[in-house]
C-alpha cells in the first residue's frame, strides 16, 4: 500500500439478482487529504462502490485496506467508527425532527437522561454559519426545501470527524453559491487531511475542486489520472466508451401556435406569473432556491392550490382540480424529488410507466397485457433504461434510471403539456443527452414543454426563452439572443 493512500482496495466484487457484475475486480487506492472525483455513466458501479465503502454493501470478493490494515466483515456501525462518513444522493433524514436533531441524530450533546437542546441548536447554528446559509435549526426537516435538506445531510456529516468523507451528487440541488461553499468546505477538510471521494456528473465542479479522476464503466475501472492530466472530451470516452458530441441537441423546426398560457397565476408565494408555450417549444423556468419556480407550476398540475389568476390549454381556460385532472387534460410533471413524488418504488418498472394510462390499454376493463408490454419494452428502449427485467424495482436502478422510467411514464401517457422538474438531476453525461434528445423529439411532435432547472448550462443549452423568477415574483422572461448566464443571475436576484 502506497505510503500516501488511506484507503485501498483490491480486486473487489459485487453481484445482485440479474447483474452478475455490479463490481468486477474493482482496485484502487485514495490518497491522504486529496479531492478524488468518482465518474461514470448509471450503472457503471459507481454507488454499489460507496456502498461497500460503508459497509452498506457486503463485497462477494476483494480485500479493503484503511491506513494500512486489513478490515474485515465492516459493518456500517464499525464504518462510522473507523471515519468513514457518506452523504448519499437521496436524503437519510428523519422528516419529523428538527433540524439540529437531525444533524446530531445518534450523537446528542447531554447525559444518559436529557438531550441538551441549547447545545444541540447552538452546535447547528454554527456549523451552517461555516457553509454560509441561513437555516433554522429548529425548523422541522419535513417543511424544509429539496435544497435545504441536502444542506442538512452535509451539516450532519460535518458534526462527526470524519478521515473520509464520501460525497454523492452534494451539489445536485443547490445553487452556485450553495455550491461554492462547500468547496471552500471541501478545501478546508483537505487542509486538515480528509480524504474526499466526489461523485458527480458536473464537469465543470469536478475540475474545480478534483486532484484526481476514477471512471467506471461497466463495474471496472476503466481509468485513473490526475485531473490536470484529462480534458471534458476525454473524460467523456472514458465514460461512455465513444465520442459524445453536441451535449445540447439543436431543434431545427418551427414552433407552433399557444398550447398553454398563465396569466395573473399566484398561489402560496407565487404572484402574478404570467407567460405562454408554444408547440414544440422548450420554455425554461431560472431562478434560486425559493424562487417559486416549482411551485408555480405545481399549481398548473393542481398539485398546489392556485389562489388567482388563469390557466389556458389551447386558448380555453381549464381548471383542474387534481393531478388526476390535469393528466386527463393533457398535462403531465416529472417532479424534481422522483422517489417520494415521481415513483412508486416498490412496484415493478412496467406498472410504474403504465399505471396513469391503464384505461387506454383496456377494453371493457380488461388490460390488454401485449400492448401493455410491447409499450413499455419500447420505451425502455428508446429510453435506455437499464434493467434486467420490465418487472424489476425501481429502487433498485441507480437514480439515473429511475429518472429515466419517470420521463417514460409521461411518453406512454401522450401528454400535450409536459413540465420537467429537474429532469436530469443526479443524471450522467451520456443519459443526460438521451433525455435531451428525447425532450426534442416530443418537441418535434407538438409536445409544449416547461422545463425548471438550476443547471445553468442545461437551462441556457436547452431552453427557447427562460422565464427568470425571484422571491415568488417573475422578473424577466429572456430570449434566446438574450441568454447568458450573467442575465439569468442578474434577473433571479432582483424581485420587482
Amino acid at each position: 500500500m502506497d505510503k500516501d493512500s488511506v484507503l485501498e482496495l483490491k480486486n473487489i466484487t459485487k453481484s445482485f439478482p440479474g447483474v452478475p457484475r455490479a463490481l468486477d475486480g474493482v482496485s484502487v487506492s485514495f490518497a491522504r487529504g486529496k479531492v478524488h472525483a468518482l465518474m461514470g455513466e448509471n450503472g457503471a458501479g459507481k454507488s454499489t462502490l460507496i456502498k461497500t465503502l460503508s459497509a452498506a454493501h457486503m463485497p462477494n470478493s476483494g480485500e479493503i485496506y484503511l491506513n494500512g490494515k486489513l478490515i474485515e466483515n465492516m459493518t456500517p456501525h464499525m464504518a462510522l467508527k473507523l471515519g468513514i462518513g457518506v452523504i448519499y444522493q437521496e436524503f437519510n433524514l428523519v422528516p419529523a425532527l428538527s433540524v439540529a436533531e437531525n444533524v446530531f441524530l445518534g450523537d446528542m450533546p447531554g447525559n444518559m437522561v436529557t438531550i441538551d437542546r441549547a447545545e444541540v441548536e447552538r452546535k447547528t447554528a454554527e456549523i451552517f454559519k461555516e457553509i454560509e446559509v441561513d437555516i433554522d435549526p429548529r425548523a422541522l426537516v419535513q417543511d424544509l426545501t429539496i435544497a435545504y435538506k441536502q444542506l442538512v445531510e452535509i451539516a450532519k456529516a460535518l458534526s462527526r470527524k470524519v478521515q473520509i468523507l464520501i460525497l454523492d451528487e452534494p451539489t445536485a440541488a443547490l445553487t452556485a453559491s450553495e455550491a461554492e461553499s462547500l468547496f471552500r468546505i471541501i478545501d478546508r477538510l483537505k487542509v486538515r487531511g480528509v480524504t474526499i471521494i466526489y461523485v458527480s456528473h458536473r464537469f465543470s465542479e469536478i475540475f474545480r475542486i478534483a486532484d484526481s479522476i476514477t471512471v467506471m464503466r461497466d463495474g471496472r475501472v476503466v481509468q485513473v489520472t490526475d485531473a490536470k492530466d484529462i480534458d471534458r472530451n476525454g473524460l467523456i470516452r472514458a465514460m461512455v466508451g465513444r465520442d459524445v458530441s453536441d451535449a445540447y441537441p439543436r431543434r431545427d423546426f418551427p414552433v407552433g401556435d399557444v398550447v398553454l398560457e398563465l396569466k395573473g397565476v399566484g398561489g402560496g408565494i407565487v404572484e402574478n406569473v404570467n407567460f405562454a408555450v408554444r408547440k414544440g417549444e422548450i420554455v425554461g423556468l431560472g431562478g434560486l432556491v425559493g424562487a417559486g419556480r416549482t411551485e408555480v407550476m405545481r399549481m398548473v398540475f393542481a398539485a398546489d392550490k392556485r389562489d388567482t389568476g388563469h390557466i389556458l390549454l389551447d386558448g380555453d381556460e381549464i381548471a383542474p382540480t387534481s393531478p388526476k385532472h390535469a393528466v386527463a387534460l393533457g398535462i403531465g410533471m416529472l417532479p424534481e424529488d422522483r422517489k417520494h413524488q415521481g415513483l412508486f418504488l416498490e412496484l415493478p418498472i412496467k406498472w410504474n410507466i403504465t399505471m396513469a394510462i391503464l384505461r387506454k390499454l383496456s377494453v371493457a376493463t380488461v388490460l390488454n397485457k401485449a400492448k401493455e408490454n410491447t409499450l413499455v419494452s419500447d420505451l425502455i428502449k428508446r429510453m435506455g433504461v437499464k434493467t434486467p427485467t420490465p418487472m424489476q424495482l425501481p429502487r433498485n436502478l441507480s437514480g439515473g434510471n429511475q429518472q429515466k422510467v419517470g420521463v417514460c411514464k409521461w411518453l406512454a401517457a401522450g401528454s400535450r403539456v409536459m413540465i420537467f422538474d429537474e429532469p436530469t438531476r443526479g443524471v450522467d453525461v451520456g443519459a443526460r443527452r438521451e433525455i435531451y434528445t428525447q425532450m426534442n423529439d416530443l418537441c418535434r411532435q407538438g409536445i409544449a414543454i416547461v422545463m425548471i432547472s438550476s443547471d445553468m448550462e442545461e437551462l441556457l443549452g436547452m431552453s427557447d426563452r427562460i422565464v427568470v423568477m425571484s422571491e415568488g415574483e417573475q422578473t424577466r422572461i429572456l430570449e434566446k439572443d438574450e441568454f447568458s448566464q450573467e442575465a439569468v443571475l442578474f434577473h433571479a436576484s432582483t424581485a420587482k
